[in-house]
C-alpha cells in the first residue's frame, strides 16, 4: 500500500503540473504520514543529502556559465566554427551541433546552452521553422554528456565513482550524440536541396576569429586538465572555472562589468536554487523507497528479470527514457540510480560506463515530449524572435514532430554507448 501512496501520488501531482520538485517532496511526506514515520527525518534527510562537499562544484559550474555567456563567448564560439564550416552545404545547422558541444563544455546544462546560443543560432536558421528550434534544443541536450556535466557531478555524490573518470568517460558519447545530429542534417539537406548559406571564409578570417574564440575553448581544457592532472578536485576546479570566466569577462572580452556581477550571482542563485530543491526532494524520496523495502524489491526484480547485462541494460534503457519525458535528469538520478547501481555492480558493469548509460539517456528525455524542458527554452527563444522575424510561431507541437528524426539518432548513440563499453571507458586510468 505505501508504493501505491508514495508512487500515485507523485504522478497525480506530476499531472496537475505541480513543480518537480515539490511533487517528489509532498508524495514523501503523504508516504510517511501513512506509514506512520517521524516527520522529523524530512529536514534533516533533505540538509544531509545536500551537505556534500562535491555538490559545492554546482554553483561554481552554474555561475563560470553564466559569466561565460555573459562575456560573449557564445557569438565568438559562433562565428569561429561558422568561418570554418558554414560554407557547406546545411553549414549553419552543423555549426548548430558543434558550437552546442563546445558551450556545454562551459555551461554543463542543456536549457542554459539553448538560452545562450538560440538567440544567436535559430534567425540564421529561422526559414527551417520547426527543424531549427528543435535542432538546437536536442543539439544543446549534449550539454550534460559533454564534459563538466552538472548531472555526472549529481551521479557522482550518489555512487561515490570519481567526478574526474565521470568526466572523462562523457568525451567520446558526447561527440557520437553531435555526429549522429550532423548525419541528420545532411539527410535533411539532401533531401531538401538546400544550398550552401554563406562563402567559405579565408584563412585569415579564421585566424581572426580563433583568436577571439580562444579564450572560450581554454575553459574546458583549463578544468578536465586540472582534475585529470591532480592539481585540483573536481570542486576546485569549478571555483577555478569562476575566476577564469571572471578574468575573461571583465579583462579581456571586456563585456562584463562590475554592475553585472550582482545579477550574475542572482541568476545563478535562483538556477542552483532550483537544482537543490530537486536533489532534497528527489533525496527524501528515494529514503523511503529505501526505508519501506521498495528499492530493495525493485533490484530483486530487476535481477529477476534482466538475468544478464545484456537485457538489464536493455531495461534500464527503457526506464529512464519513459522517465525523461516527465522528470528532469537530477530528480530520475536520485530516484532512479539507488535502486539500479548495486545491480548493475553485480552484473560486473562498469560504474563510470553506467553513469554515462544514464546521462545519455537523461540528455535524451530533455527534448522529449511532453516535459522535454530543452523544448520549451527553444519555444521561449524563438517566441522572442518573432519581434525581428516575422514567421510562424512554433509551438510544441510543432517542435516535437520535427524533433522525432533526431532522438532516434541520438537513441542509436546511446545504443552504441551501451554495448560498446570502450566509449566510456577508453580514456580512464588503467583502461
Amino acid at each position: 500500500m505505501i508504493n501505491l501512496i508514495l508512487f500515485g501520488s507523485f504522478f497525480v501531482l506530476l499531472f496537475l503540473n505541480v513543480p518537480i520538485c515539490v511533487s517528489l517532496g509532498m508524495s514523501s511526506i503523504f508516504a510517511m504520514l501513512f506509514s506512520g514515520d517521524k516527520l522529523s527525518v524530512v529536514p534533516t534527510n533533505v540538509y544531509s543529502s545536500m551537505a556534500k562537499f562535491l555538490l559545492l562544484a554546482i554553483p561554481f559550474f552554474v555561475l563560470s556559465g553564466n559569466i561565460m555567456a555573459k562575456a560573449g563567448i557564445s557569438t565568438r564560439l559562433v562565428q569561429f566554427i561558422d568561418d570554418c564550416i558554414g560554407h557547406r552545404r546545411g553549414g549553419i545547422a552543423i555549426v548548430c551541433v558543434v558550437v552546442a558541444c563546445f558551450f556545454g563544455a562551459i555551461s554543463g546544462s542543456g536549457p542554459a546552452t539553448v538560452a545562450a546560443l538560440g538567440i544567436i543560432l535559430i534567425p540564421a536558421m529561422i526559414n527551417r521553422g520547426g527543424f531549427s528550434s528543435a535542432m538546437m534544443a536536442t543539439a544543446s541536450s549534449i550539454a550534460i554528456v559533454i564534459p563538466p556535466s552538472i548531472a555526472f557531478v549529481v551521479y557522482a555524490s550518489i555512487t561515490g565513482v570519481s567526478v574526474g573518470d565521470m568526466f572523462m568517460g562523457g568525451i567520446l558519447p558526447g561527440i557520437m550524440m553531435g555526429l549522429a545530429l550532423v548525419i541528420i542534417i545532411m539527410i535533411e539537406v539532401r533531401r531538401k536541396g538546400l544550398p550552401p548559406s554563406r562563402e567559405k571564409a579565408t584563412w585569415g578570417e579564421r585566424w581572426k576569429s580563433f583568436r577571439t574564440a580562444f579564450w572560450g575553448f581554454l575553459m574546458p581544457v583549463i578544468i578536465l586538465g586540472g582534475i585529470y592532472g591532480g592539481i585540483f578536485t573536481p570542486t576546485e576546479a569549478a571555483a577555478v572555472s569562476v575566476v577564469y570566466g571572471l578574468i575573461v569577462g571583465l579583462f579581456i572580452y571586456r563585456e562584463v562589468k562590475i554592475k553585472d556581477l550582482y545579477d550574475l550571482l542572482v541568476d545563478s542563485g535562483k538556477t542552483t536554487g532550483g537544482i537543490m530543491l530537486i536533489i532534497g526532494a528527489a533525496a527524501l524520496f528515494s529514503y523511503i523507497c529505501t526505508v519501506h523495502g521498495i528499492s530493495k524489491a525493485a533490484q530483486t526484480l530487476l535481477l529477476t528479470v534482466a538475468g544478464n547485462k545484456y537485457v538489464f541494460l536493455i531495461i534500464i534503457n527503457v526506464i529512464f527514457l519513459i522517465a525523461g519525458c516527465f522528470v528532469d535528469a537530477n530528480s530520475a538520478m536520485y530516484i532512479f540510480i539507488p535502486i539500479m547501481y548495486p545491480v548493475a555492480q553485480q552484473l560486473g558493469i562498469d560504474l563510470v560506463h553506467f553513469g554515462v548509460i544514464a546521462t545519455v539517456n537523461l540528455a535524451i528525455g530533455q527534448v522529449t515530449p511532453p516535459v522535454g524542458v530543452n523544448l520549451f527554452v527553444a519555444i521561449g527563444v524563438s517566441d522572442k524572435l518573432q519581434n525581428i522575424k516575422d514567421k510562424t510561431r512554433v509551438t510544441i507541437e510543432t517542435m516535437s514532430k520535427a524533433v522525432w528524426p533526431m532522438i532516434i539518432a541520438c537513441i542509436v548513440a546511446l545504443l552504441l554507448v551501451t554495448y560498446i563499453p570502450f566509449f566510456s571507458t577508453v580514456f580512464l586510468k588503467g583502461a
